[in-house]
């Protein structure tokens, strides 16, 4: 006979530690760990908190240390590389555990810098994308360097709005800070 999981709540998933440094989010009661990243994706999300250092204070960014409650039949956390939050929930979280509920406020900007492969590329556009629209973050990144590619998705009626911005097109943002080419972003060249 097949055996049964037993699905983690929110609650177990909050109080669980393996006693390692493993990084793990939540999908649908299950704790999915996070496999190493390609130095490139780290050195992107980086260049991207070097500039909004410029504009905003460390408190209101997180750099891979901070995970997101996020809507699902089961309970379901995502560990963006890159966001900022607004000033109220930077308040909120303090200097606590780095997790932000579906009873907080949601995060302003979420930046998700893809790693190769169909299973990743499907997460960062169609999961994530349609999570962080119910969650309300009002702006989401997905930066592709294996496509050479940004997609920017700025939420309009609930919904994501999305544009692709390559080669020397000036992304978009709601953010001053990150006014920048596509290739300045992929390349980290500064202005």
């Amino acid at each position: 006979m097949p055996s049964i999981t037993q699905k983690m709540t929110f609650e177990e998933y909050l109080a669980y530690n393996d006693g390692t440094d493993s990084r793990h989010e939540l999908v649908d009661g299950e704790l999915v760990e996070m496999p190493p990243e390609d130095r490139i994706n780290s050195k992107i999300a980086l260049f991207l908190l070097a500039k909004l250092l410029e504009v905003l204070s460390e408190d209101r960014l997180c750099y891979k240390d901070t995970e997101v409650e996020v809507s699902g039949s089961l309970a379901k956390t995502r560990l963006p590389d890159l966001m900022v939050l607004s000033e109220e929930l930077t308040v909120i979280l303090g200097d606590g555990r780095g997790t932000v509920t579906r009873e907080m406020p949601p995060p302003e900007l979420i930046i998700e810098v893809a790693s190769p492969g169909k299973i990743n590329e499907e997460g960062d556009y169609r999961y994530k994308r349609s999570e962080y629209a119910a969650r309300g973050v009002v702006e989401y990144w997905v930066i592709n360097p294996s496509r050479c590619d940004i997609t920017i998705f700025s939420l309009e009626a609930g919904f994501y709005e999305a544009t692709v911005y390559t080669g020397q097109m000036v992304l978009q943002s709601r953010f001053e800070a990150l006014r920048l080419t596509a290739e300045q972003v992929l390349s980290r060249e500064g202005r």
